[in-house]
């Protein structure tokens, strides 16, 4: 189905909105995939924040020029679903993970941080923790001096007692 004039701009406008709020832009291959699974894509894609759009890719290159996704241009080619996501690895997270179990989706690369990534950095970028795991991590770490402290505060506490407790048993004897 053919796209009018202000359909196309209006695609180009929704796209670019897209990609002006995105840190990340996945590109993949899509052809041979059933709709059903196509389905179950954009529904996990869409529970993890990641805008999951097939595009004429003139229509793509023309949404992302000027932007920081714009060095991938050049590999718009073909029958190609774009992710981008505002979290730095969801796109590829969503991407990669459906690519293990389905081999029809082919990555071809992306874009994160004003940088071109092959598959293998697609593949790099979706195994980084996601931001909630990182941030917990982060916690932990922070958390873990303080608590050993208590724990040698209260272990220096305790042998105190005890030895007071000895003390006053050893003096009511005398």
């Amino acid at each position: 189905m053919s796209l009018n004039r202000s359909e196309k701009e209006a695609v180009i406008v929704e796209v670019t909105s897209l990609a002006a709020k995105a840190q990340t832009l996945v590109i993949a291959e899509y052809r041979g995939i059933t709709v059903a699974d196509m389905t179950k894509l954009r529904a996990d894609a869409r529970s993890k924040g990641v805008s999951l759009s097939v595009l004429k890719n003139t229509l793509a290159r023309r949404a992302v020029a000027g932007s920081a996704f714009e060095i991938v241009a050049d590999q718009m080619t073909g029958p190609l679903i774009y992710g981008f996501s505002e979290d730095a690895v969801a796109a590829a997270k969503v991407v990669a993970d459906f690519a293990k179990t389905n081999d029809k989706l082919v990555i071809r690369g992306g874009a994160f941080g004003g940088k071109a990534l092959d598959v293998d950095g697609v593949k790099q970028l979706a195994n980084i923790p996601s931001k909630e795991v990182l941030l917990a991590q982060v916690c932990g770490l922070l958390m873990s001096p303080m608590s050993r402290t208590a724990v040698v505060l209260g272990a220096l506490a305790a042998q105190k007692s005890e030895g007071s407790a000895e003390v006053a048993a050893e003096t009511a004897e005398a």
